[in-house]
C-alpha cells in the first residue's frame, strides 16, 4: 500500500481563521539538539510533506524556509529561532480514528544548536507546549543535546526523541538509545526501529506500535513509500526484532501507566497475546506518558531526513503524542517584587498582593508574551507573540509592562517563516506576528485591558521572566564619523530590542562604544547585523569582558556635584559582597544599601519624592559600577551603600541626573579609596570536550597544563557519565531495551558497551582566556573529530601573574 501526501501550500494559506476546535488542534513545538544534528533539514521535510512548500530547501544550499538571515544561510546554521506554520496532515483521512487523521496547525520553533545561542533556546522554549529532540545517530547524545534537554525539563516540556542521520556510516541507533537512559535520565519507548538491508543500507523504518513496515525509495523525494503489514514484511530478522520491541515497549508503558498495566494484566490473565492489544490502545498510553510530569517516559523514533526517511510518522506522533496548549500548565508570572503565582490563579482573581489586598485583573481581555523580535531591512520590524490568556484583536491597545507604556497593535500576521498573512485575531493557545511595534522588546509582556492603562501592580506583570546571563566577550564600535553615530547608535539599539543577552555601554573617558556578547559567534553575527544595516563604523576585535571587585571595605567617603544651581551631596562606601547584608541585588552580583539623611526633629520627605530619591541614586551606582575608576572593568561582588543628605539639598527640586551624578561621583570615591585592595576576575566557563579515545590523553594534557584547567569529569563510557539532566528519575541501563546494531562500524555492541571507537568527553571548568581560538587547536590535536561546548559558570579572581599579564605589566 503506498502513502502519498499532496496539497497546495498554496489553497492552505488563503483565508486564515482559527474555529472553536482550534485550540484542541494545535501543536506549539520546537526542534531542540545539538549542532548539526539535522534540525533545519528535518523542518525543511515538514514544510515539504505538509504542502507548504513546492521544493526541499537544503542548509548547504542556503535555500532554506527558516533559516532565513543572510548570516544563518551563509554559515549553514540556524542563529534566531524562526517561528512556522503549517497543518498536518494535510488532509483528514476518510475514518479517522487517531488525532493524526484530522489535520492539526502545527507552530514549529526551529532553535539554535550552538552554545553562543543558549539564550536563544531559553526564550523560545518559554512558548512551546511540546519538542522533538533531534540526536545524531552517529554521535549519539552530545553535550549541547543534554544541556537543551535540561532546560526543556526546567520547563516541563513534553519531548519525542528523533534519532537521525541513520543513513551515515557508523550510524548507532541502538546504542544511542542506551545512551538516552544513561545521559538525558528518561526511559526511551522506542515506537521506530531502522529497516537496514542485508549490505547495512537503510532501506526505511519500522512502524513498532503499528507493527508495520515503511520502505522509501533510494532516489525520490520521500512522498511516495510502501507500508507492508507484518504477515507482508519480507524480512524474518525485521518481524522478529519488530514483536520483541512491540512487547518491550508495551511492558515498559504498564509500569509507568496504569491504564495500560491493567490492560496487558487482562491479556496475560485471559491467555491473549500481548501483541495483540490495539495500535490506539497504545498511542494513548503513549500519550499519557509522554504528558507526566516530571517526564520520565520519552517516545523514541528512527530516520535520516536527508534521505527522506521516517519524516511523516515523526509528524504523526507529533499530533499524536504532544500536548495542545489547553493541556498545559498556566505559565508562572511575578508581579513586581510579588511571589510568582501563575496566571489562571492571576486571572481568576484569587491572587492577592503583599498588601494582602485583592489585585485588580479583571479588566485584562488578553495577555502575550513577545518572545522573538526580528528586525527586517525590507519587512521592518516583526514582534513575534504567543497569546496565554484571551483573544489579542486587530487594533488593539497593548499596554508594555516592562516599558510602561502603550502602542497600538495595527495589523496581525499569521506566520510562514519569512511570509506571512493578515488574520483579525490571535486567540489563546496561538503564536502570531504583530508588525510595526516601536516599542515592545524581545521578553516584554504585553496586555490588552480595558482603560488607559492598568493600575497597581498589574502595570509590572511579567510572563515566564528570565534571567540574562552576563555577557563574557565584548568588542568596540567606532563610528566612520561623528555624523554616523546617529545611525550607529540606532542600529545598535534595534539589536538590543532583538537580542537582551546584548549589551551595550559606552566608556566615560574614551567615549567608545563598546557591544557585549555571550560568545566569539554572538558577537561576529551582532557585526553582520551592523553591516546588512548599512551602518558606517569600524568593528573591533573580540576582547574579553573582565570584572573588578573590592576585597576590604573604603570607609565613608563623601562627594559633591554641584554643576547645578546648587551643590548635592552623597556619601558613599565599598566592600566585598555580603548576601546577608540584605541589600538590593545588581547585575554582576553587586549590591546596594540606599538610604535618605535626614536630622532628628526635621520633616521627612514624602512616600513619594523618597521612591524617587531613592531610584535617582540607584542608576548613579548602577553608573558607577558599570566603570570602575581603577582599571576601567565593570565591578562584580560590591556592595555599595549610598546615603543623601536631604538637608543639604537645595530649596528647589534639583534635577534627577544631578542626583544620579553625586551619587555615581561618591561612589567612584569609594572605590578610589579601596584602590589598593581591587583585584581582576575573569570569566570561568563550564567547558565539555568531546573526542576519540585515541585522543583522550593529549587533549586531556592540553586544558590541564597548557590552559589551566580543573577537570570536574573524564568519562570512561557514555553509560557511565554522570548525569547531567535536572530530573530526578533513575534508569536502569541494563533494562532497556534496544535493537542490535549491526552495521554500527565497531565502538559498541548490541548492549551499549564500548568496543573500540566511542567518543569520550572530558568536563572542565576553564579561564575563558584559554578558550579563544580553541577549535581550531582541538581539531588539529584530534585529527578533526574532536568537538566542544562551553557556557559562562562564573566569575574567579585571578592570581597576580594572570592579573599581570591582563594588565600589561600595570
Amino acid at each position: 500500500m503506498l502513502g502519498r501526501w499532496r496539497r497546495s501550500g498554496q489553497l492552505w494559506r488563503i483565508g486564515v481563521r482559527w474555529n472553536s476546535s482550534a485550540t484542541e488542534r494545535t501543536r506549539n513545538i520546537g526542534i531542540i539538539a545539538h549542532i548539526d544534528a539535522g534540525k533545519t533539514t528535518t523542518t525543511e521535510r515538514m514544510l515539504y510533506y505538509s504542502g507548504y512548500t513546492r521544493r526541499i530547501g537544503d542548509v548547504d544550499e542556503g535555500s532554506t524556509v527558516t533559516d532565513f538571515l543572510p548570516a544563518e544561510r551563509a554559515r549553514g546554521i540556524t542563529i534566531q529561532s524562526a517561528a512556522i506554520s503549517f497543518p498536518w496532515p494535510p488532509a483528514a483521512m476518510s475514518e479517522p480514528s487517531l488525532r493524526s487523521h484530522i489535520p492539526h496547525n502545527i507552530n514549529l520553533i526551529d532553535t539554535p544548536g550552538h552554545a553562543d545561542f543558549t539564550f536563544e533556546v531559553w526564550r523560545s522554549l518559554r512558548v512551546l507546549d511540546g519538542a522533538v529532540c533531534i540526536l545524531d545517530g552517529v554521535a549519539g547524545v552530545e553535550a549541547q543535546t543534554e544541556k537543551v534537554w535540561a532546560q526543556a525539563s526546567a520547563y516541563f516540556i513534553p519531548r519525542l526523541i528523533y534519532i537521525n542521520k541513520l543513513d551515515r556510516d557508523g550510524a548507532a541507533f541502538g546504542h544511542t538509545v542506551k545512551e538516552i537512559g544513561a545521559r538525558l535520565r528518561v526511559w526511551p519507548a522506542v515506537c521506530g526501529i531502522p529497516w537496514w538491508g542485508p549490505s547495512g543500507k537503510l532501506l526505511g523504518v519500522a512502524d513498532v506500535v503499528n507493527l508495520q513496515a515503511l520502505r522509501y525509495p533510494e532516489s525520490g523525494d520521500g512522498k511516495e513509500y510502501q507500508t507492508f503489514d507484518q504477515n507482508a514484511i519480507n524480512d524474518s530478522s525485521l518481524i522478529e526484532e519488530l514483536k520483541t520491541a512491540r512487547l518491550a515497549l508495551m511492558e515498559l508503558l504498564a509500569e509507568h501507566d496504569d491504564e495500560m498495566a491493567s490492560l496487558y494484566l487482562d491479556f496475560l490473565e485471559d491467555d491473549k497475546n500481548p501483541l495483540n492489544i490495539p495500535a490506539s490502545e497504545i498511542w494513548e498510553s503513549l500519550r499519557r506518558c509522554t504528558l507526566q510530569n516530571p517526564q520520565v517516559v520519552a517516545p523514541v523514533f528512527a530516520g535520516a531526513s536527508f534521505r527522506n526517511v521516517g519524516v511523516q510518522p515523526l509528524l504523526n506522533a507529533v499530533v499524536d503524542l504532544l500536548p495542545s496548549p489547553a493541556e498545559r500548565p498556566s505559565p508562572e508570572v511575578t508581579l513586581g517584587q510579588e511571589s510568582q503565582t501563575d496566571l489562571v490563579t492571576l486571572l481568576s482573581g484569587k491572587a492577592i498582593s503583599k498588601h494582602k489586598k485583592p489585585l485588580s485583573l479583571a479588566l485584562i481581555s488578553a495577555c502575550a508574551l513577545a518572545f522573538k523580535l526580528v528586525q527586517d531591512a525590507r519587512r521592518g520590524i516583526w514582534v513575534y507573540v504567543r497569546v496565554y490568556s484571551g483573544t489579542l484583536a486587530r487594533n488593539t491597545l497593548l499596554f508594555n509592562t516592562a516599558l510602561r507604556g502603550s502602542e497600538r497593535a495595527q495589523r496581525l500576521l499569521k506566520v510562514f517563516a519569512n511570509d506571512a498573512v493578515d488574520v483579525d485575531s490571535i486567540p489563546s493557545g496561538q503564536i502570531g506576528v504583530i508588525p510595526g511595534l516601536k516599542f515592545a522588546r524581545t521578553g516584554d509582556t504585553l496586555l490588552s485591558y480595558s482603560g488607559s492603562k492598568p493600575t497597581g501592580a498589574v502595570e509590572t506583570l511579567q510572563l515566564r521572566p528570565i534571567n540574562i546571563p552576563p555577557p563574557v566577550f565584548f568588542v568596540s564600535i567606532e563610528p566612520n564619523s561623528l555624523s554616523d553615530e546617529k545611525s550607529v547608535r540606532e542600529a545598535l539599539g534595534l539589536l538590543l530590542r532583538e537580542d537582551p543577552s546584548l549589551h551595550v555601554t559606552t566608556d566615560e573617558e574614551s567615549g567608545q562604544i563598546l557591544l557585549s556578547g555571550m560568545g566569539e559567534l554572538h558577537l561576529e553575527i551582532a557585526r553582520d547585523r551592523l553591516s546588512e544595516f548599512k551602518v558606517r563604523a569600524h568593528v573591533g576585535s573580540v576582547e574579553i569582558g573582565y570584572r573588578e571587585a573590592i576585597t576590604q571595605s573604603s570607609g565613608w567617603v563623601e562627594a559633591s556635584y554641584n554643576r547645578s544651581a546648587a551643590a548635592i551631596f552623597c556619601s558613599a562606601s565599598v566592600e566585598p559582597y555580603d548576601p546577608s547584608a540584605g541589600a538590593e541585588q545588581l547585575p554582576d552580583r553587586n549590591g546596594a544599601i540606599i538610604t535618605l539623611s535626614t536630622p532628628e526633629g526635621t520633616p521627612e520627605p514624602t512616600e513619594e519624592s523618597a521612591e524617587q530619591f531613592q531610584e535617582f541614586l540607584r542608576n548613579g551606582v548602577l553608573a558607577a559600577l558599570s566603570h570602575s575608576p581603577i582599571h576601567g572593568y565593570p565591578l562584580h561582588s560590591t556592595l555599595v551603600r549610598i546615603s543623601l543628605d536631604t538637608m543639604k539639598l537645595p530649596s528647589s527640586p534639583p534635577p534627577p541626573p544631578s542626583i544620579a551624578a553625586a551619587a555615581r561621583l561618591a561612589t567612584h570615591a569609594a572605590m578610589r579609596a579601596s584602590s589598593e585592595t581591587a583585584v581582576l576576575m575573569e570569566p570561568v566557563m563550564d567547558v565539555v570536550v568531546s573526542t576519540d579515545e585515541a585522543s583522550l590523553g593529549p587533549v586531556t594534557h592540553d586544558l590541564t597544563a597548557a590552559r589551566g584547567a580543573v577537570i570536574l569529569s573524564l568519562d570512561a563510557d557514555a553509560a557511565e557519565r554522570p548525569f547531567t539532566s535536572q530530573t530526578s528519575n533513575e534508569v536502569a541501563v541494563e533494562n532497556i531495551y534496544a535493537p542490535p546494531d549491526p552495521f554500527a562500524g565497531g565502538g559498541y555492541d548490541t548492549n551499549g558497551v564500548v568496543c573500540g571507537t566511542a567518543m569520550k568527553q572530558i568536563q572542565a571548568r576553564v579561564p575563558l582566556k584559554e578558550m579563544v581560538g580553541y577549535l581550531k587547536h582541538l581539531r588539529s590535536l584530534t585529527k578533526g573529530r574532536g568537538t566542544f561546548t562551553m557556557e559562562f559558570d562564573r566569575f574567579e579572581r585571578m592570581d597576580s601573574r594572570r592579573q599581570k599579564s591582563v594588565l600589561g605589566g600595570a
